[in-house]
């Protein structure tokens, strides 16, 4: 898998554009404002294709260029079913923009797959920082893109709409449980691995609370 990344917008967003190095075929996590230039820039110098947006959950510092995105190269919009109304019916708290509506055309469920040339990504249902929260996790190279559900040292709010301190125990403690040598990609800050955050992790899940 190749793999590109940018901190996008007020909210420092993290892009990824991961792609097929056979195929040339791509796809694009959380494309934030503004992500469409350097988007389109690197599939033109790379050859990639890109074949699917993914929204990791529907807050307005991972949707914005979502439409432009789309209707710039072609790819379908992909986000959990829970959080689809947030991108058809954008509700930006906070936004220094306007967020633009995008329709999702493919949804993502728990236990799915996403496909582009011979790369499979895993979709993992992890709720508590929006309802349709999901991390995607590639077995194949030990990646785990994580969204807002964790960060090196933390995890996402849960005091937005959607948010719920039951929700994202749960969902940190099924993440405690992957190998320790998986390479974690936030929504926003540094990259980690799942057995730096272990020590807090197991906490999580042998307690069943967040941290104080």
């Amino acid at each position: 898998m190749e793999r590109i990344s940018r901190v996008v917008g007020p909210a420092a967003t993290n892009v990824h554009v991961l792609a097929d190095e056979r195929s040339r075929e791509a796809i694009a996590i959380d494309t934030a404002i503004p992500s469409l230039a350097w988007i389109a820039t690197e599939l033109a110098v790379r050859n990639w294709t890109l074949k699917l947006i993914v929204s990791t959950h529907g807050h307005w510092d991972h949707i914005g260029d979502n439409a432009a995105v789309a209707e710039a190269t072609g790819a379908k919009i992909a986000v959990h079913l829970l959080d689809r109304e947030r991108l058809v019916h954008p509700t930006p708290l906070w936004a220094p923009f306007d967020i633009p509506p995008s329709i999702p055309a493919v949804e993502l469920a728990e236990g799915g797959e996403i496909r582009f040339g011979a790369i499979r990504l895993t979709v993992l249902h992890t709720p508590g920082h929006t309802e349709g929260s999901v991390c995607l996790q590639s077995t194949d190279d030990g990646m785990l893109f994580s969204g807002d559900t964790l960060f090196a040292g933390g995890w996402g709010r849960i005091d937005l709409p959607g948010g719920s301190a039951e929700a994202i125990v749960e969902s940190l403690g099924r993440l405690a449980e992957l190998e320790p040598i998986v390479a974690v990609f936030p929504g926003h800050g540094p990259a980690t691995t799942i057995g730096r955050e272990l020590p807090w992790l197991e906490m999580v899940r042998s307690s069943r609370r967040l941290p104080a």
